[in-house]
């Protein structure tokens, strides 16, 4: 694992543009990362693919079981807005050791820990890891109150502002394969919101679903400014180990903030009483349940993280839509949620989207190979031409 969170030496770097990110001696070749996200997977190296899966599956992982232990925990009455906020970033000690063993124990590299941090990077971390905090409070808040399939479809709204945001920010260019995923997974979310009014939990007033609808729709459209602000910095990060650096510092700024709200709301008190007397589970299960959803949170952000890095905001807020319909089928499977005409409807207009846009960036990357082989066979020629003269 090492070798794949090697930074850069000790010395000044010396760096050279690459699709965007910096990088030196002792980092490994990136993914490049390219305005238009139908080429971004065209030019890489193979050493940086074990990195890409690495972070997807953490992606995977993480954003499924997340979702669905947060559910769990609200389910079994466990009723605190403010733990379930505090779980999902509390777990930024499990990323100390990938941030100082590499250069503490291993000696496999010689670039010390946030040697390359500037106050300006440090400054948007924090300020990031504030926001992060706030997104994670809302989505807490309208998880406690909907299923986990309305709330995980509800999410993919996110991906309209994003490729907004993208444009603007980060210069994203627009295609015919993301505009039209785009549009497919966003007319998803309207037609989830015109037909699931019906599908609240028992005993929820109208009102209380309503606000958690729109506290997820909050929370998604946060999510889309996250994404493009990250990518922006990242072009400035020369390895994936200042991405790892810089997700510790987002993780602790966040954990701030939830524990100044859990210690304003006396939830450090209700989290104990919750243990012990409220949680029908009994008190062990309650203490995994909530270990377990710290580790997971951090590996949906540390993917999520890795994946912007390698790729780009927009293919990194794809894959997490993509992932929308296995919450979905999780959520149907693991607590019988409803799975009607709509939420079938938005499902597979969630997978249609997400197939659309990787059968663009396949054809395009296609299209630039075969360019890319004229090319090379014109070059050929013309160099036996001169050979021949």
């Amino acid at each position: 694992m090492e070798s794949l969170v090697q930074a850069s030496p000790k010395n000044s770097p010396k760096t050279h543009h690459h699709g965007g990110h910096h990088q030196d001696q002792n980092c490994p070749t990136l993914i490049t990362v390219n305005d238009n996200p139908s080429t971004q997977l065209s030019n890489k190296d193979k050493r940086s693919m074990p990195l890409l899966v690495i972070n997807y599956l953490c992606l995977f992982i993480g954003s499924v079981s997340s979702s669905l232990l947060s559910k769990y925990y609200f389910i079994h009455k466990g009723s605190s807005i403010w733990v379930s906020t505090w779980v999902q970033c509390a777990g930024f000690p499990l990323l100390l050791p990938f941030v100082f063993t590499p250069y503490y124990l291993l000696n496999s590299t010689q670039r010390k820990p946030f040697s390359h941090f500037t106050p300006k990077i440090l400054t948007l971390s924090i300020f990031i890891g504030l926001m992060l905090g706030l997104n994670n409070f809302l989505f807490s808040w309208g998880n406690s109150y909907l299923p986990v399939s309305t709330s995980s479809l509800l999410l993919s709204s996110q991906l309209v502002f994003n490729l907004i945001l993208s444009v603007i920010i980060v210069k994203q260019k627009i295609t015919f394969s993301n505009l039209n995923c785009v549009i497919l997974l966003t007319i998803s979310s309207v037609l989830l919101a015109l037909g699931s009014s019906h599908d609240k939990p028992p005993g929820l007033t109208r009102g209380k679903y309503f606000l958690g609808f729109f506290s997820t729709i909050g929370a998604g459209l946060l999510f889309a400014l996250y994404l493009p602000v990250m990518e922006k910095i990242y072009s400035k990060v020369y390895c994936y180990a200042m991405v790892i650096e810089m997700q510790l510092v987002m993780q602790v700024s966040a954990t701030a903030l939830a524990t100044l709200g859990m210690a304003l709301n006396g939830a450090f008190r209700e989290m104990k009483v919750e243990s012990m007397k409220v949680f029908d589970k009994g008190q062990s299960i309650y203490w995994v349940t909530v270990l377990c959803n710290v580790v997971t949170w951090q590996l949906c952000f540390m993917g999520t993280a890795g994946m912007v890095f390698l790729t780009s905001s927009l293919t990194g807020g794809i894959c997490m839509t993509a992932l929308m319909g296995m919450n979905v089928l999780g959520g149907v499977l693991v607590y019988g949620d409803e799975f009607g005409g709509v939420k079938v409807v938005s499902t597979l207009l969630c997978g249609w989207g997400f197939c659309s846009y990787a059968y663009g960036i396949y054809m395009n990357t296609k299209l630039g190979k075969e360019d890319d082989g004229d090319k090379d066979r014109e070059d050929t020629h013309q160099g036996m031409e001169m050979g021949v003269a």
